[in-house]
């Protein structure tokens, strides 16, 4: 489900013209599941569509709840957006830091809520909320815009949703431990035999060379590659003998 799957889920939004940037931004990043809570402007107004531009379908099939239960309902977790003056018991994270506990519930909807313009959210709303997110921001200067906000989260779930899939990619085609051990015997048997490795020492170097090769990360082609040059190797070794 990726980006799809994160619902926006915008309490009292009174701006249309943050309604409709929010539209905009999140078809620039890939989402498209918007709830509105309690709306206190018109999302069909000239002002939201002239600024959601290409995103007005998202604007069109905006689901509209009167609570935040009801928005949140089907998720299986959820982050609430908080200002610098929170002074609750949840503790308070950074984007990168609590962003990839949302995706990784990548099968189900998970949701980020942000509060009204003018006054955030209730204590009782940040309730709903099993984590908090604060946007760090000049000390002198903190306040952000609703539509900013959204924009700066949208763009860090984007960086972070990638590095997941080039993980996902990595680990797919990381070689197996059960794959890799032949090539450290076939290794060792081949080192032996040309006097690079004595047997009372060939333990403490091979694990040196375990090590470097874990740095490594190797992939299946790759150890299929390492093995064919041991393998071209020995045979260059045995017809030179016979020679």
């Amino acid at each position: 489900m990726g980006l799809a799957g994160i619902r926006i889920i915008l309490v009292e939004p009174a701006g249309p013209l943050n309604l409709g940037s929010i539209a905009r931004v999140m078809k620039n990043f890939g989402l498209s599941d918007l709830v509105l809570v309690n709306p206190q402007c018109d999302r069909s107004s000239t002002e939201a569509l002239n600024m959601a531009v290409r995103a007005k379908k998202i604007l069109a099939s905006a689901v509209i709840v009167d609570t935040l239960p009801q928005a949140l309902q089907g998720c299986v977790r959820a982050i609430a957006t908080i200002g610098r003056d929170y002074d609750g018991e949840l503790p308070v994270e950074n984007p990168r830091q609590v962003f990839p506990w949302l995706l990784a519930e990548p099968e189900k909807p998970v949701a980020l809520i942000f509060g009204r313009e003018d006054r955030g959210l209730t204590n009782q709303e940040i309730n709903y909320a099993q984590k908090l997110v604060f946007i760090p921001t000049n000390p002198q200067y903190s306040s952000l815009n609703l539509a900013t906000a959204v924009s700066i989260c949208c763009y860090e779930l984007s960086q972070i949703a990638e590095n997941f899939i080039n993980q996902d990619i990595q680990t797919s085609e990381t070689a197996s431990l059960d794959m890799i051990e032949p090539y450290y015997q076939e290794l060792e048997s081949l080192l032996l035999s040309i006097g690079y490795l004595y047997p009372h020492t060939a333990a403490s170097r091979m694990e040196k060379f375990r090590h470097l090769y874990n740095r490594a990360h190797l992939k299946t082609g790759e150890v299929g590659m390492l093995r064919g040059i041991l393998k071209q190797v020995q045979w260059a070794i045995e017809n030179h003998h016979q020679k």
